[in-house]
């Protein structure tokens, strides 16, 4: 463990709590945006984990459980180790409530990011430069987008032994194999031997409170399994998802949903019908296959073809 770390500049000593700035980005009104990051460090040696949410503006369930660990008090006095906690990465894009940049970029498709290019590029490249070169692993927090509500759930790659550690310790109620996308902060990370693992709850711009208590307890369990804190937290049973797929709507109207998301389901079982506005015709949804609900698409009016109900696969 580092006796003093720097993050752009600014250093933070082993036993200190501190808020520093990621960089300060200069928008078209010649104003000036800000990203802080919480530095919570201990005396005593131990693995530095980063908790960062807000990749998406609208995606408010993580900034929650990032406002919320950074206040816990087995938190503020760690026993061991380093916590770095970025609430809102995308900070522009969280005050207009919007998954994008103002350019129409998504910011998790920027990475690894340039030191001269568009804004979303800069942020990638500050967050590789200054903040990932510091952590062992860490977890990333996210929602569904529109309208798509997803069961508490982290994603890992199954095929490296260390990323399906931290999610087993991490322990929410689904754990699913998902493959590296490019751009993304979790496949450059990997890149340097940092594992980042996404936690994935509820939907975007509406709170979901055991999402967020789901990714608050499981940030609580990793840090406990790293001797981090000391507190009593219950174990959390989860499933392994191995394979998933949606369910399309194969008819335009009103779609009702009958099971609960993260319920298993059973092949031929009942989930959902679609019905004609004007009451002639109704579809019936049936599961394809024995699955459990990871997420659910809580539109209520949907066009033919639609991502409906997402299912999730344990062989």
């Amino acid at each position: 463990m580092q006796e003093t770390i720097t993050i752009n500049g600014q250093q933070i000593a082993a036993g200190e709590n501190k808020t520093v700035v990621l960089n300060s980005y200069e928008l078209h009104t010649k104003s000036y945006i800000k990203i802080p990051v919480h530095v919570i460090r201990s005396v005593n040696p131990g693995p530095t984990i980063m908790f960062s949410a807000g990749m998406h503006g609208e995606e408010t369930n993580g900034v929650e459980i990032i406002r919320r660990l950074v206040n816990h008090e087995e938190v503020v006095n760690l026993k061991r180790g380093t916590i770095i906690a970025i609430p809102v990465i995308n900070i522009v894009s969280f005050l207009y409530s919007t998954r994008d940049l103002p350019d129409g970029r998504d910011l998790n498709r920027c990475f690894p990011g340039s030191k001269n290019g568009s804004l979303g590029s800069r942020i990638a490249y500050d967050l590789m430069k200054h903040i990932i070169p510091l952590i062992d692993f860490g977890v990333d927090f996210h929602t569904g987008g529109a309208k798509i509500s997803n069961y508490p759930q982290i994603r890992c790659v199954f095929d490296f032994p260390e990323n399906l550690s931290i999610a087993e310790k991490f322990s929410a109620p689904l754990i699913i194999d998902s493959k590296y996308r490019e751009g993304t902060l979790r496949k450059e990370a990997a890149k340097k031997n940092k594992p980042i693992l996404v936690f994935e709850g509820g939907e975007s711009m509406r709170f979901d409170y055991l999402s967020i208590n789901e990714g608050i307890n499981g940030c609580l369990r990793l840090m406990k399994s790293h001797q981090m804190i000391a507190m009593e937290i219950p174990n959390n049973p989860h499933v392994k998802v191995i394979r998933d797929s949606w369910i399309r709507a194969k008819a335009s109207g009103l779609f009702h949903m009958n099971a609960n998301n993260g319920a298993h389901v059973r092949k031929d079982d009942l989930l959902g019908v679609i019905c004609n506005p004007f009451g002639e015709i109704e579809h019936k949804i049936l599961s394809p296959v024995d699955a459990y609900i990871v997420g659910i698409n809580n539109q209520p009016i949907v066009n033919e073809g639609d991502a409906l109900i997402h299912l999730g696969m344990e062989d």
